[in-house]
């Protein structure tokens, strides 16, 4: 509470991205704000990680792509046994 009686600018980080923030008590707003430094990374470093990216990625294609085959083959099942009974109650 002393800073805003003498109109004293404090700093604070935001907890969301981690920006530094001076805040002015009197005039209840932010005066400047400082985006924290980023580490740069080599090409070989992005690199990689966009390789294991995209294998991920295939992954769940592939994995996706055996379930709606395995989908594929329960339909088919289902309607052959359903044309068969059919066709049983049409013989009888």
């Amino acid at each position: 509470m002393k800073a805003k009686k003498r109109g004293e600018v404090f700093q604070l980080h935001c907890p969301c991205c981690h920006s530094l923030l001076w805040i002015d008590p009197v005039a209840q707003e932010v005066i400047r704000s400082e985006k924290p430094k980023r580490k740069k990374g080599t090409l070989d470093e992005l690199l990689l990680k966009e390789k294991k990216k995209r294998e991920g990625v295939d992954r769940k294609f592939q994995a996706t792509a055996e379930l709606e085959k395995e989908r594929w083959k329960k339909i088919q099942e289902k309607y052959k046994k359903a044309f068969t009974e059919v066709e049983e109650d049409e013989e009888s």
